[in-house]
């Protein structure tokens, strides 16, 4: 089975070229997507230098549309079965992350692998955000029916997806991702600006909820009926 990295970064031009070559020194993967969605800093500029070595597709918006139209986008580009997204702000990403990711979809254990970093603020033992995490692995034949939602998600992309996936009856497995780090935004902005972010962030994943609550009570009724 082919295999699809998609990256969607916006303001990271710190960390995506170590993401990138990361992801290509890895030699797991078929194609590599890399969605710029309207960064204002030297993002861009990296990706464009990165492609003078590394073999990659490279998808430029002219505006900051946020993290679901960038991953969407990247599913509609990719042409491989399994699709494995990945932050673009990652440190010590390694080839065994990417296996742990893969794995389980290719001898079919799960339809969805979640990763969840080891290197974390909170424990990734009693992480309760770890259903959020960007770095995960799915068919992409089973993500496609809702891409189209997905362009309107904006941060509430994951618990879309997540959704999605449990009303779908579909398995879906978390795997410790044991060194890799993922900077919060306390580390990356000062405290102020960071909640101010978590809270416009949470704002967009309650709204994803309103709107699907048609997937909440699918998810309730599947529960009821295995009972």
């Amino acid at each position: 089975m082919q295999i699809t990295a998609i990256i969607s970064s916006y303001n990271e031009g710190k960390t995506i070229r170590d993401v990138l070559h990361s992801i290509y020194e890895s030699s797991l993967f078929d194609e590599i997507i890399v969605v710029n969605d309207g960064s204002t800093d030297n993002t861009k500029e990296t990706i464009s230098d990165c492609k003078k070595t590394l073999n990659v597709i490279d998808i430029h918006l002219l505006e900051n549309k946020g993290k679901g139209f960038a991953m969407a986008m990247g599913i509609e580009q990719a042409s491989s079965e399994i699709i494995v997204f990945c932050d673009a702000d990652l440190y010590n990403l390694r080839r065994e992350h990417f296996l742990q990711l893969i794995t389980p979809i290719i001898e079919n254990e799960a339809e969805m692998v979640l990763g969840q970093p080891t290197e974390t603020l909170i424990n990734y033992r009693i992480n309760p955000f770890k259903i959020l995490s960007g770095q995960r692995a799915v068919l992409k034949n089973d993500i496609l029916p809702i891409v189209e939602e997905m362009k309107k998600s904006k941060f509430g992309v994951e618990t879309l997806i997540n959704l999605y996936y449990e009303s779908q009856e579909k398995r879906v497995k978390y795997v410790k991702l044991k060194g890799l780090k993922h900077p919060t935004k306390f580390d990356k902005t000062n405290q102020s600006r960071a909640i101010a972010e978590f809270m416009f962030e949470g704002l967009q994943i309650a709204f994803i909820v309103f709107n699907n609550i048609n997937l909440i009570f699918k998810i309730i009724n599947n529960r009821f009926n295995n009972f």
